[in-house]
Order: structure tokens, then sequence, then C-alpha cells
């Protein structure tokens, strides 16, 4: 197959480069957890240092635990409960952000299973995109934490309007919350990711899925002010702990050696500027073919893209909120499409019409899909009575 799923980013690099092949031979020989930290810690510590922007570092064994330890983190600094998060927003299993906006309200995910306690006690949901809404859920004083994506990524893409994750900075400064950006999937924009491209300042920072190569893996990143307040929220949580340590954040396997090697070696050869170098022009490629075959065959559709990431989506107009993006979904057409190309050895992204480039993507790839969705759209619009 050409893969422009790429494991829903999780080998957004390509699928077993020969760094992180190596890489696992050669921890695989020498041992692949320890739980104490070795050489490669350092050395990727110093790396993420470098890249985004955050002084200090703790890895987990994916994007949900660091969201999630993240979260705990902010409620003892702030020593407030609420997390605050968009409509249809993505951040792994966390049970926090399984709600949803609705009539003005914050309800729980439809879907949940096994789901024992009420959600919305302590999450709330707003619009993508909604100053208003942001500052009215801000200056209520109760939010730890705004957790976001710099644009979202799963309920379809939808991008920020300009100055909207600037304002979202300056209102949780204002009201004394905290942000964190969660850049498991849009760090497929630049090598820093959104933080680093348009300056965003978070207090925490997330990226998991590929950042190892491929191999379970999370990190977070933090300010010195955030560490610094981390370090008094563990001696006043630990004072009757007997040195223990049952914080409740953490597992036996996070930053375990295998990862870690992995990690280092994407970061050190696989990661790099010549990567995104190669791979933002074909994502731009693909998405003007998209654009193309909407012209050519009349369709109400529009595309959406972000660095690496495009997707064509059944709206004209590209979504503003999660809601927009969500109406926009036409499930049967979309499984034909999908359907068609996959029969014809294409993949991109199951759930919806989302496509990245990797590293060892051609144009003669990008060109293919373009090709092979033209065939496709062809052969349902000359269904008698078709509408797409």
């Amino acid at each position: 197959y050409i893969d422009f799923c790429l494991g829903d980013t999780g080998t957004m690099f390509g699928h077993s480069p020969e760094p992180i092949a190596k890489a696992l031979a050669e921890q695989g020989a020498n041992g692949l957890t320890t739980m104490l930290p070795g050489e490669d810690a350092v050395v990727c510590g110093e790396l993420l240092a470098a890249r985004f922007g955050l002084p200090f570092w703790q890895v987990t064994a994916t994007a949900t635990d660091s969201n999630r330890y993240v979260l705990r983190w902010a409620r003892a600094i702030t020593g407030r409960k609420t997390l605050l998060v968009f409509d249809g927003c993505y951040h792994g299993t966390v049970d926090d952000v399984m709600v949803r906006h609705r009539d003005g309200e914050t309800v729980p995910r439809s879907g949940l299973v096994g789901q024992a306690y009420d959600l919305t006690q302590y999450s709330r949901s707003i619009p993508f995109n909604d100053v208003e809404a942001l500052e009215a859920a801000l200056a209520k004083g109760d939010v730890c934490a705004l957790l976001c994506e710099p644009a979202m990524t799963n309920i379809g893409m939808v991008l920020p309007e300009p100055g909207f994750m600037q304002k979202c900075r300056e209102l949780t400064r204002k009201y004394g919350a905290l942000l964190i950006i969660d850049e498991t999937h849009t760090i497929s924009t630049d090598i820093g990711g959104c933080t680093r491209l348009w300056s965003l300042d978070p207090d925490f920072f997330v990226v998991g899925k590929p950042i190892a190569g491929g191999v379970p893996c999370g990190i977070f990143g933090c300010s010195a002010a955030m560490a610094e307040a981390m370090t008094e929220s563990r001696k006043r949580a630990s004072e009757d702990s007997h040195g223990h340590g049952h914080s409740g954040m953490g597992t036996t396997l996070s930053a375990n050696a295998l990862a870690m090697h992995c990690m280092r070696a994407n970061l050190e050869q696989v990661m790099t500027p010549a990567a995104y170098a190669h791979m933002l022009p074909l994502a731009k490629r693909l998405a003007d073919g998209f654009r193309a075959l909407i012209g050519k065959h009349g369709l109400k559709w529009s595309v959406t893209e972000l660095g690496a990431r495009s997707e064509f989506q059944f709206c004209p107009v590209s979504p503003k909120t999660g809601a927009e993006a969500e109406a926009a979904f036409h499930d049967e057409l979309q499984m034909a499409l999908h359907l068609y190309l996959i029969n014809r050895g294409i993949l991109i992204t199951p759930f919806h019409n989302m496509t990245l480039c990797c590293p060892s993507t051609t144009e003669a790839d990008v060109d293919r899909l373009i090709a092979t969705l033209d065939e496709a759209l062809g052969e349902l619009l000359a269904i008698p009575g078709a509408r797409l």
C-alpha cells in the first residue's frame, strides 16, 4: 500500500526508518527496560529542550498518559479542579476530556463504555475559535487549565482563526489557568510544532505517537516556573508518604530503555529539518490536487491543510468549530471513497479524510492518490441521480 494514514500519525516519519530499526535491534540486544534512566534520557532531554524551548521534560508510555499526568499537575499547582477543553477535542482516552458542548451545556460524549462518574462535574467544553465563550468559561475562576491542540485534528481538521491561540495564552494568564498544548498530531506542522512556529509559550507541552518513531512513548515538557511549582506541590503531597511516591503519576515502563533509545535515534536522525523540507511541499502538492479535483467535479467540498497534514471535507468552507466539522461527515460517501482507494492500494485515515506525507512519500505517490480519487469521483458521479 501507499500509506497516507501513517498509523494516524504514529509513523508520521515512515514505517521502520533505518535509524529506528537499528535502534530497536541495538537496545533489544542490550535490555528493554531498567526503570532507572540512562545516557539516552539525558541526551533526549537536551534535544527536546533545544527543539521545543521548554527546559524540563518527563517521559510516559503514551500521550494519553502525558495528558493525564499534566492535568493532575495542573490541579495540584492551581488548587482548582475544572478542566477546560474544546468541543470535539482529541487528547487520547483521558476520562476528563470525554465531554461535548451541546446547546450551551457540557455533556458526556456518547458511546462511552463503563463510565462510572459524572464527567461534567469537573470538565467544561466550549466551541473552538469562540473567544467570548473562552473568556466566559475562564472567568468563573475554577479552571485549572485549558488543554488544547493548536488546531483540531480528530473530528476533522479545524484551524484556529488568526490570533485565537494567542488569545488562549492571554486569557489563561489573565484568569490564573494554565495552558497545556497537545501537539501529538499537529507536530506535522513544523519541527518545533505550532508551539514554536506560532510562539505559543505554553505552561505544559505534550507529544506522543511519532516521538519515538512509532515505538510507544509520550513526553511532556514544562517551563521553569511550572517545574518549581511542581516541586512545591510534590513536597506538600509527600509529607505523609514515607518516601514511597504514590503520586498517581508514572508507570514502571515509562521511559523504558527501548523507547528512550528509539526516541534518541528519532530526534537525532529521523525527525529532522530535512524530513520536514521533504514532507511539507508534498503535502502542499496533495492539498492543491484535492482542490483541483473539487473544482473539476463541481463539488461543494473544501480542503484544510496544516504542514504535512491535509484533508478534504464535505463542506463548501473549511469548518471553524468541531460541531461544523462533525456536521460535514457523510459516512456512506466516506466509506465508498476509502474502499475504492484501499482496493487500489492506497490508504488514507479511515475515520475521516486526512492524509499525511512522510519522508518516504514521493511525488508519484501523491499523483497516484489524486488520479485514483479522480477516477472514484468520476464513477460515483456517473451513477444516475448521484449528488456528492
